[in-house]
């Protein structure tokens, strides 16, 4: 993607709504199928039982609404295409008013057993998991106020009732039953994870806690809850708030036909019925595709400028102002984590992830070394070429000035225009080289769909992957385009259902996963297929990465299969590997063909774009250091209400990982939804840490040979049965050790950025 949630990053957010008291872990015209896969058609799964008895505590006219919800009905695949706000909040209360009772007969009956304690636990969470991630996902993706609405109010109950699962204390006894006693050292390594982050999730969820402590606890999670959620939206409406019509040609000189295109395919669809690419008028955005093409290609600096101090200003006055809600979403952090017995929120994060605070700060100080003279050479080298352009701002480029001249040096040192790419990178012939890629590597199929699951726009491709022998082992739907007026930007990927045999029965073994992958790329224009920039290329490969390892588990165990219960640290892993395919020859060639002629990118481009890998790879370092560094300071020695303010704390991290310092009214912070609305609060530098092991696991592939496909196979399988197939059942550390035979190491990272001469 331009996969973010700021302007800076190129990192995606992974979402899967496991029920838990905190908030959800946040996980930037239609293309044709491949000829040779048309003829294959995949059946459905069983359908997931929502209900296991009639509901009967509702008035008969309560009855006939609960009889006519979609998200109360079994089902092969969510009903995305009927529900709408008028089915949440009943739909969700009846769920959970049974799901209540299903808890409190469990907490009578309970045994430390695993028939007894795991599966029926497993069966109310995940019956819930469903429901509630696709009320949300159709609000991140089909937004409007009264799904909003309706979801915060049946928000508070949910988490009430996520608390009271968490903090049962006869669960809570029986997972310590089955870990005191004998029989836990027979138990699977799945089923001793299980155990182990079911005891640790209940302390960390207050259960240790007196009553007092835990009242206010709760409360904090509540709020929690709600003020993320608030954080989000505000974001969201103050990107989509924002609008520049342009109607002289002039003012938007440089940007390329692509953008003109959207530009005003943008402002047709905001009334003015009559613009065209050629004659406007144009409307800016800043939605990713529309405010990117302006940083990368207008002229006219006071067009960028002015772009630019919006983007980062968004979300930050009036009644969208989201400085008050980071102040007491750190101030309850804190909070909640003394109560636990940690000195700071970023403590209690890491109590659940492979690093320590310590560690995660020395990675990134090795990282911030390892890239700071590189950054210094960067900014000396644009800022001569600038000058050498004539550019007056060349003795003191501005931060609208990076990108634009950073696009004219990568032009000119490597005579790439990523504009001038896109018809090399149509999104059928991206997919299609996607697909025979881990054809190759992991033995399976990717059989188009359509039809088979409800869609939530006409838009949307629904897949099924199959094994060598043409059975079906999981699902996804992709969502790639922008549609700034409904869906968040970024990119993500999104569980639907995991992997689990506890839905089985006699035919069907085990439960199938299914995933979303939703990209924000330049949609369709005309009669053209959205034609990609190279970046986008790397974000679907990012996002598969994702989906991969949710797909291809084959972990039985629900509670651990996929994505699930991977410490957050390592779960970028499989999306940071994919991302290298973009760069290998024989992919990059079957994917890279000019949509119009079919010619394949010439062989120097190629070239061109191995040796443009490494182009200022010392300052996209830094950027991504700054927002770890940012985070993990904000949770670990700021102090709310304290001397400092958040914008000084920035301004203070800025200086040891930015050339150009924030300006004074930069409020980037309002829009860093990664960790005030998903789930990588004081986990930022997870992006880092997984680096490591991606490019590491990566360098497996590399030593095998990448231009031996045997080599590929052998190695994509041993990837598959591990990175790829023990999910969350297995330490990630023992799983990378078990995959490439040794722990990790930084040199391959430092290797592919070519930062290995720069390191001080």
């Amino acid at each position: 993607m331009m996969a973010t949630s700021s302007m800076a990053t190129r990192t995606s957010l992974i979402h899967h709504p496991l029920l838990s008291s905190t908030p959800s872990k946040l996980i930037l015209s239609s293309f044709r199928p491949s000829v040779h896969f048309r003829h294959l058609r995949p059946s459905p799964p069983r359908r997931t039982k929502l209900f296991l008895r009639r509901i009967s505590a509702f008035s008969p006219d309560d009855s006939n609404t609960i009889q006519n919800n979609p998200l109360l009905h079994d089902f092969d695949f969510p009903p995305f295409d009927v529900i709408d706000a008028s089915h949440v909040r009943p739909g969700l209360r009846s769920l959970l008013n049974q799901l209540e009772d299903e808890l409190g007969e469990l907490e009578k009956t309970v045994e430390p057993s695993w028939t007894k304690l795991v599966e029926p636990l497993e069966r109310i969470v995940d019956r819930l998991s469903v429901v509630w991630g696709a009320v949300n996902h159709l609000k991140a993706v089909k937004d409007n106020p009264e799904l909003r609405s309706a979801i915060a109010d049946v928000q508070p109950e949910r988490i009430t009732f996520g608390l009271k699962v968490d903090q049962s204390k006869p669960i809570y006894n029986a997972f310590k039953a089955i870990k005191e006693s004998p029989d836990f050292a027979t138990l699977s390594d799945a089923r001793k994870r299980i155990v182990e982050s079911s005891i640790k999730d209940a302390v960390l969820s207050g259960i240790s806690l007196e009553d007092n402590e835990r009242e206010e606890f709760n409360k904090i999670q509540q709020e929690l809850a709600k003020l993320s959620k608030r954080f989000g939206e505000n974001v969201l409406d103050a990107t989509k708030k924002f609008e520049k019509l342009i109607t002289d040609k002039k003012e938007i000189e440089g940007l390329p036909a692509t953008a003109l295109g959207l530009a005003a395919q943008i402002a047709s669809s905001k009334g003015y019925e009559d613009a065209t690419a050629e004659n406007g008028p144009w409307m800016i955005t800043l939605d990713g595709p529309s405010f990117m093409s302006v940083m990368q290609h207008a002229k006219n600096r006071a067009l960028r400028e002015e772009i630019y101090r919006a983007f980062i200003t968004r979300a930050s006055s009036g009644e969208l102002d989201n400085t008050p809600i980071i102040d007491e979403i750190l101030k309850l952090r804190l909070a909640k984590a003394k109560l636990l017995g940690y000195n700071n929120y970023a403590e209690l994060s890491m109590a659940t992830k492979m690093a320590t605070v310590g560690k995660a700060q020395e990675l990134l100080e090795k990282l911030r070394s390892a890239s700071w003279n590189a950054a210094v050479q960067d900014m000396e080298e644009l800022k001569q070429f600038a000058r050498s352009q004539g550019a007056p701002e060349g003795d003191e480029l501005a931060h609208w000035d990076i990108t634009f001249w950073s696009e004219r040096l990568r032009e000119s040192k490597y005579e790439i225009n990523e504009e001038e790419l896109r018809p090399y990178f149509s999104l059928p012939k991206v997919m299609d080289g996607l697909f025979n890629l881990v054809k190759m590597l992991f033995d399976i199929d990717v059989v188009p769909a359509d039809g088979l699951a409800p869609v939530w726009n006409s838009d949307v491709k629904f897949y099924c992957i199959k094994d060598s022998s043409g059975e079906p082992i999981s699902y996804f739907y992709f969502d790639p385009y922008s549609r700034p007026s409904e869906k968040r930007g970024g990119a993500w990927m999104g569980e639907v259902f995991s992997r689990t045999r506890v839905f089985s029965d006699d035919k069907t073994p085990v439960r199938l996963p299914v995933a979303h992958m939703v990209c924000n790329q330049m949609p369709p224009v005309g009669n053209k297929p959205s034609l990609m920039t190279f970046r986008e290329v790397e974000t679907v490969f990012h996002e598969f990465g994702h989906a991969l390892q949710h797909m291809l588990t084959k972990q039985d165990e629900g509670l651990v299969a996929g994505i699930r219960g991977i410490e957050w640290d390592a779960v970028e892993l499989p999306s940071q590997f994919m991302e290298n395919w973009c760069y290998h020859r024989d992919t990059l060639m079957s994917i890279a063909k000019h949509y119009e002629t079919g010619e394949c990118l010439p062989e120097d481009i190629y070239q061109k774009l191995l040796a443009a890998r490494t182009f200022r790879a010392g300052t996209m370092s830094l950027r991504q250091l700054k927002f770890a560094s940012l985070d993990l300071e904000l949770h670990s020695t700021y102090v709310p209400s304290g001397p400092e303010s958040i914008y000084d704390v920035d301004q203070r991290v800025g200086k040891k990982t930015q050339l150009i310092p924030p300006l004074p009214e930069d409020r980037f912070l309002c829009g860093f939804s990664h960790i005030f609305a998903g789930g990588y609060a004081a986990g930022y530098y997870s992006y880092k840490w997984a680096e490591v092991l991606s490019a590491d696991a990566f360098s497996a592939f590399e030593d095998a040979g990448l231009n031996d496909d045997k080599a590929l196979r052998d190695t994509g399988y041993r990837f598959r049965e591990t990175v790829l197939a023990l999910g969350g059942g297995k330490d990630p550390l023992e799983v990378f050790i078990e995959f490439r035979g040794r722990e990790p190491s930084p040199e391959p990272l430092l290797r592919h950025n070519g930062l290995l001469q720069t390191t001080t």
